[in-house]
């Protein structure tokens, strides 16, 4: 499968629709934590306040100290004036400046603690709905390299783009800071605000360009990052490391990852250059116009129209309106360089998966009466040309042990992803009991299943945990547990641990007992007897054991499947023949069909592999 195709730049028409993200966002973020959200709002709309009334008390508190230095005083120390009749009210006003630089600290501390405490609840509540919605989602979708890519993204953005949160809040803010001091400016010299946008738009331009130009390179490089991640695991990983001496690898991936990285710095490194140089030119207008503004108000208070108090005001509303004005425009660009990002984030939540469960499930039968029948199935995995099985038409009875045979690629591993319905068929329908196994709830079916892949999962949990994940909501029965091992012939392995049910598997984390294929496989056995499953499917569950473990495990297999319905896929023909029927797969099609002794007699694929395998041990 390719992967998504790499898009054009985004325009400005792409970076302000791409604005309808942020209310979504919003509301994640009231659902990650409602009371801290309301908080900092309220934080923060007092915050906004607190500069426009510094301002006003700098400009009272001059034209008060002018007022005063006009007037004849007595000599005194430089302290010596405080608490004289005249100078009461710039007492008062350098009290109450004094209070607000207090409470301006205090809610800065307290802001930022509440938006960390914000970012972490949003976090953990976003990486928790990507994980729901990834599990809700069918397995053709993760064998889809684009999807990968998407997935991919959409994990980043959920932990890496938490910060929005801040971005988006302190532009509220900082728009009714905005407001207020241009409120100031306008009493004066409406005009005076006019010059302060026009001189600040192409920086607003200008960030929007290049945040546009990065986003533009992350989407397209998202193959190429997954790479790099890949191979910084596999380079330095436990799973690999005794391949990567073996075979002395660590040079090759070493210098394919300095190949790749290299190009992303290039390509970072001409966006962040063309940035600064542009950067400068946009700053160097901004500061034309503040000075533009500045003359005007010396000329203004030189003909007496404004007073020292007011000179101080406007140039400070102003410079500070300069830099508000400047974060606004350039925050409102990161916020739709953001919401472009957030794009991969919410993108992904509006995939949806195709098998379901219908309006009003049928009941799973209990106990299974009938069986399962495939009448003409037909299946070709998304993007393949090829059918990986097609017009599968044969019966599991309940109760039977089926073996599946064939050569690799047969499609045997096929066949039970859809009795597993993992897919749903192509061609055709399965029945189970005479029902279609469409009008179960398919969470429901995987339920009665005890599914063990050839390529089970080696968990880095504790060993009883690794055996509970074949049914976790019972991980805290330990009789049930214990008894799956006994029952996998795990239990040996576990009588030898140190920390028994409770040792760390794998050599991931600390204290960590990395096993043997063979012991692994016994505990991915486990896990299917853990579930106690009317159906037992085995997709080649003995092949990293050796001779003596796999004649045992097939042994208590056949004992433990008397009375179940049960599926096993091998190549190793003494174990298929305990099964009591089997199926030869060839080229996605039953090629024969009986027992082991019936199919040994008649010439066929059957006879010609296991002669084959027969002689191996002559």
């Amino acid at each position: 499968m390719r992967s998504d195709p790499a898009p054009d730049l985004p325009g400005f028409r792409a970076r302000w629709a791409a604005l309808r993200n942020v209310p979504p966002f919003l509301r994640m973020v009231w659902q990650a934590s409602p009371g801290l959200l309301v908080l900092s709002l309220l934080v923060r709309l007092v915050r906004a306040l607190i500069p426009v009334t510094a301002l006003w008390f700098g400009k009272l508190i001059i034209d008060e100290v002018v007022r005063l230095a006009a007037t004849p005083a007595p000599e005194t120390g430089p302290l010596g004036w405080i608490g004289t009749d005249s100078t009461g009210t710039l007492v008062l006003l350098l009290g109450a400046e004094f209070l607000l630089a207090i409470l301006s600290d205090l809610l800065g501390r307290l802001g930022g603690l509440i938006d960390t405490l914000l970012t972490e609840r949003l976090t953990m509540a976003s990486s928790v709905r990507l994980m729901d919605h990834a599990a809700s989602l069918d397995l053709a979708a993760f064998e889809d390299a684009g999807f990968q890519d998407r997935l991919e993204r959409a994990r980043r953005q959920s932990g890496g783009r938490m910060t929005l949160t801040g971005q988006i809040l302190t532009l509220m803010q900082d728009g009714v800071t905005v407001a207020s001091l241009a409120g100031g400016l306008v009493l004066y010299n409406p005009w005076l605000i006019l010059l302060l946008v026009a001189a600040l738009v192409p920086a607003f331009l200008g960030e929007a360009h290049f945040n546009a130009q990065n986003y533009n390179l992350d989407f397209r490089r998202t193959p190429e990052r997954r790479e790099l991640d890949y191979i910084r695991v596999t380079a330095a990983g436990v799973e690999t490391a005794k391949e990567i001496k073996i075979f002395g690898l660590a040079p090759f991936l070493i210098e394919r990852y300095r190949t790749l990285s290299e190009s992303f710095y290039r390509a970072r490194r001409r966006i962040a250059s063309a940035r600064a140089a542009w950067g400068t030119l946009f700053s160097a207008l901004g500061t034309a116009g503040y000075y533009l503004a500045y003359l005007w108000m010396i000329g203004a208070t030189l003909t007496g129209r404004l007073s020292i108090g007011d000179l101080t005001f406007l140039a400070g509303s102003f410079l500070r309106l300069r830099g508000l004005v400047e974060g606004l425009l350039t925050g409102f660009s990161t916020t739709a360089s953001q919401a472009l990002y957030l794009e991969d984030l919410f993108g992904f939540f509006r995939q949806k998966p195709t098998i379901l469960p219908p309006a009003e499930p049928r009941a799973l039968p209990r106990p299974i009466r009938e069986g399962f029948r495939f009448e003409g199935v037909g299946f070709r995995y998304p993007g393949a040309e090829s059918w990986a099985v097609r017009d599968l038409s044969f019966k599991l009875r309940a109760g039977e042990t089926l073996a599946l045979v064939g050569e690799n690629g047969a499609g045997k591993t096929t066949l039970v992803k859809l009795l597993a319905r993992l897919y749903d068929p192509d061609e055709g329908r399965i029945l189970l009991d005479g029902q279609d196994l469409r009008s179960f709830d398919p969470v429901a079916l995987r339920g009665a299943m005890g599914v063990i892949f050839q390529d089970f999962v080696r968990y880095s949990l504790s060993a009883g945990e690794n055996i509970a994940v074949g049914r976790i909501e019972d991980r805290d029965e330990p009789a049930r547990i214990e008894e799956a091992a006994r029952r996998s012939l795990a239990d040996r392995i576990v009588a030898r641990m140190p920390e028994g049910y409770g040792q760390m598997l794998g050599k991931r984390f600390r204290d960590g007992i990395e096993l043997s294929g063979g012991e692994w496989q016994k505990f991915a056995i486990a896990r299917a007897y853990m579930r106690d499953a009317e159906v037992l499917i085995l997709d080649e569950p003995t092949a990293a054991l050796d001779a003596r473990s796999e004649f045992e495990v097939f042994q208590r297999f056949k004992e433990l499947s008397a009375g179940r319905t049960a599926v096993l896929i091998s190549h190793r023909f003494s174990s298929v023949r305990m099964a009591d029927r089997i199926l030869v797969l060839a080229n996605g099609r039953v090629e024969a069909s009986g027992t082991h002794d019936e199919l040994v007699a008649r010439p066929g694929r059957y006879a010609e592999l296991f002669e084959l395998q027969a002689a191996g041990y002559r």
